[in-house]
């Protein structure tokens, strides 16, 4: 990171704190909801199945910037089906930068060619090992771990979102991370249950069961890009809800936090480890704050 962006957001984070701001700092836009896959977690993908314009796009994030958002996402759907004309994901990423964005990211499912160096990170979906993964997202993981190999960059951060099918996979995936070529990190959520995936949901327990590898896995020196203070947390959903410094946009529509703000009960059950971090930071947790500038520092 340079010096520049963390000044940048380390100025945001301290007013956050001392005045008890609500303005957003992280920014996710949605270029599609379209998507080649139909995974079994998954409740967001193919609603619409529009590849939304250049344009407007364009026009998503200058207002976001004009808001002060700093760190930019793009999601689908999946992104890399993203393009208009001669424009693709890769002219989204540059012209974000050269708008002024800090830290600019992509979300993946890993299937595409993964020829972006432009951006910070590729977080790219691995939901276990061959058969967990397979079992959710289909037939992939061998295409993924081709493309992961012949990727342009060492950008690529797994994220794995943790539910029933593969709560006994967490090891695997850390292992496969720490000993990849081209793969920087790992990130984890915990399946949050849209209406339609309940089932996929973790108890307390097995929540508690999968923070235990994880910590384990980070002595161990695997590269986790997440706080392991937030975990108690995490774990019996004691973090508040929704994370006014994070929002998204899709077609031209604001939501803070994340598009499932509208799913009533769903914030209460929010798995999203993200959103546990940020809120925890910007309500001064002095023991988050040490552990994300050790993070954000070593892995972006």
């Amino acid at each position: 990171m340079k010096l520049t962006s963390f000044f940048h957001l380390a100025s945001f984070g301290i007013k956050t704190v001392l005045f008890r701001q609500k303005k957003p700092i992280l920014g996710t836009i949605i270029v599609t909801d379209k998507c080649n896959l139909k995974c079994k977690h998954c409740s967001v993908n193919n609603i619409t199945a529009v590849i939304y314009p250049y344009k407007q796009i364009w026009e998503e994030m200058r207002s976001l910037y004009d808001m002060g958002i700093r760190i930019l996402f793009f999601c689908g759907g999946e992104t890399f089906m993203w393009r208009d004309g001669d424009k693709t994901l890769r002219d989204l990423v540059v012209e974000a930068k050269q708008m002024g964005f800090l830290i600019v990211n992509v979300v993946t499912n890993g299937t595409f060619p993964l020829d972006l160096p432009e951006a910070d990170l590729i977080l790219l979906s691995l939901d276990g090992d061959k058969t967990c993964h397979n079992a959710i997202r289909g037939d992939t993981y061998d295409i993924i771990m081709e493309n992961i190999q012949k990727a342009t960059s060492d950008n690529i951060c797994f994220y794995m979102a943790i539910n029933q099918i593969n709560k006994a996979a967490v090891k695997d995936v850390c292992i496969t991370a720490r000993d990849t070529r081209n793969v920087r990190a790992v990130s984890f959520n915990f399946h949050t249950p849209y209406p339609d995936t309940k089932e996929l949901a973790l108890s307390s327990d097995e929540k508690a069961a999968c923070c235990r590898v994880i910590t384990q896995m980070m002595a161990e020196g695997v590269p986790v890009f997440n706080l392991k203070s937030a975990f108690p947390y995490l774990i019996h959903n004691r973090f508040p809800t929704p994370c006014h410094q994070c929002v998204v946009m899709e077609n031209g529509r604001l939501s803070t936090c994340g598009r499932c703000i509208e799913v009533p009960g769903l914030c209460e059950q929010c798995g999203y480890f993200f959103v546990a971090e940020y809120t925890l930071l910007f309500r001064g947790n002095i023991r988050i704050i040490l552990e994300m500038l050790k993070t954000y520092l070593k892995y972006i």
